[in-house]
């Protein structure tokens, strides 16, 4: 899947708007942060909300792209959680919008419960 943005993002954007690709995929692991021991985690996200937010961070100054994919259900360590992908012209324009974005999800549409 990152390969495929990776490729789109680059045919699609001008080469003036793009300078930089953040990434991030999040994987469930196999300790908590406590450092208790996790079988796995039952995920699941507002995907309406999810949808609403985008549409924001795209239209900020210096964003080319953004694209998310979050699975949901019950997940094994090892599986992916999420993949998040910001693109644009400049790390200041595009880390600041990485941060808010993931801190969002994780924090306001993402409800997961470690097994």
């Amino acid at each position: 899947m990152i390969d495929e943005w990776l490729k789109e993002v680059k045919q699609r954007a001008n080469p003036e708007d793009l300078g930089m690709i953040l990434v991030h995929n999040g994987i469930v692991r196999g300790t908590s942060k406590l450092g208790r021991t996790v079988r796995g985690m039952k995920l699941s996200y507002d995907q309406k909300r999810l949808n609403s937010v985008i549409p924001m961070f795209k239209k900020r100054a210096g964003v080319a792209e953004v694209k998310v994919w979050i699975n949901s259900g019950d997940l094994k360590v090892g599986d992916n959680i999420m993949f998040l992908l910001v693109a644009g012209r400049f790390k200041t324009d595009v880390l600041p919008v990485f941060e808010e974005l993931l801190s969002l999800i994780k924090n306001e549409i993402v409800t997961e419960e470690e097994l």
